[in-house]
């Protein structure tokens, strides 16, 4: 089960965060993201993108990441997933970013909050991964990008009444 997913900047100011199943404070989970950033920048870049996350989430759970330009991608689970499949499903998230934003950076992750959390809903729903080919991916998060384009039109569109017109 994936109990969290993060994306933060190299100075530690979180750009998404998703928790499943911890029903916890704002406060808490602010309190989880300073301690993850200070595993994180304190590691050598040599070393293995795997840690124990026992002493932040509890028993039993693991956090995997990976450094690209300025952004940590962090995904928290426990030990029922496999360390490796987790490192791929970040790489799925990457590369189904950078297909929608070309060269996904930290402004796109700030600009576009709704349709990232779109395209990680598509990934991951409830903890659970829900898909894993980019191309599938990157297909439902376009339909509805459609849909919200549609009804957000449908919604603009003036109102148009029969009879005179009032002066």
């Amino acid at each position: 089960m994936i109990e969290a997913v993060l994306v933060m900047n190299t100075q530690g100011k979180p750009r998404l965060t998703k928790f499943y199943h911890h029903h916890m404070t704002a406060e808490k989970q602010q309190e989880m993201i300073r301690e993850i950033y200070g595993v994180l920048c304190s590691r050598a870049e040599n070393v293995s993108n795997f840690i124990e996350a026992d002493a932040i989430f509890g028993p039993n759970t693991r956090l995997v990441y990976k450094h690209y330009a300025t952004l940590y991608f962090v995904f928290v689970f426990d030990t029922t997933e496999n360390e490796l499949a987790m490192l791929d499903l970040i790489q799925v998230f990457v590369e189904t970013l950078d297909k929608c934003f070309k060269n996904v950076c930290e402004l796109d992750v700030v600009f576009n909050f709704g349709k990232i959390h779109t395209i990680l809903d598509e990934i991951i729903f409830g903890g659970q991964v829900l898909e894993t080919n980019c191309i599938e991916v990157m297909k439902s998060v376009d339909e509805i990008m459609k849909l919200e384009r549609s009804s957000n039109t449908i919604l603009l569109a003036p109102i148009v009444t029969s009879g005179r017109n009032s002066r």
